[in-house]
């Protein structure tokens, strides 16, 4: 599992190989990213960027134009950030994969090499096919147990699980068809006793 801070460098860092940008900016931008479950606050942005300028991945600049009393510090990449980000998108092991890191590799990929994206996406399908397994498992068992509530629960998670692996697989085909490959049969979420088929 990817540490909360890696996350945090590799978003900023994808954001600024776009362009520069303050921090009020970047925090919006990381916030549109994470979703609202996983909201940034300036107490675990900054001390980011404090690493990122000390390693040399990041720099300051001064805006052009009218300086004002309170300016805003300007960040953009540096040569070795912008090594450090194409170093962490063609990472393709687990950590890539992983709920805390996909989103934001995902939104990265236009920088990432065709067979790297296909790795990734790849090994996500698999991971959420082994979950998808396992709650469907457990689902069976425990539904003559559970109680109505519980039982909606678990379906609405096995369903949204469902779309994702079908989601992944049309990504996949639609990769694979941009190189030429035959796409194989997509696979298909094994259907849980309680989720129409």
């Amino acid at each position: 599992m990817a540490r909360r801070g890696d996350t945090i460098e590799l978003a900023v860092l994808g954001l600024l190989h776009e362009g520069p940008m303050h921090g009020y900016e970047l925090r919006k931008r990381l916030n549109l990213m994470l979703g609202w479950g996983r909201l940034l606050s300036y107490g675990s942005l900054y001390p980011a960027l404090k690493k990122m300028l000390r390693g040399n991945l990041i720099k300051e600049a001064v805006p052009s134009g009218v300086q004002t009393r309170r300016q805003r510090i300007v960040y953009e990449v540096t040569d070795l950030g912008t090594a450090e980000f194409s170093r962490l998108m063609s990472e393709v092991g687990p950590a890539a994969w992983e709920d805390d890191n996909f989103d934001i590799r995902f939104r990265f990929f236009s920088s990432t090499d065709m067979e790297i994206r296909l790795r990734v996406l790849e090994g996500r399908r698999s991971r959420l096919q082994e979950r998808l397994d396992r709650v469907q498992r457990e689902l069976a068992m425990t539904q003559a147990e559970a109680d109505r509530y519980a039982a909606e629960l678990q379906r609405h998670g096995v369903e949204s699980v469902e779309r994702e692996v079908r989601w992944l697989s049309d990504l996949i085909n639609a990769e694979r068809n941009v190189q030429g490959q035959p796409a194989p049969a997509p696979e298909a979420p094994t259907a849980s006793p309680s989720t129409p088929s």
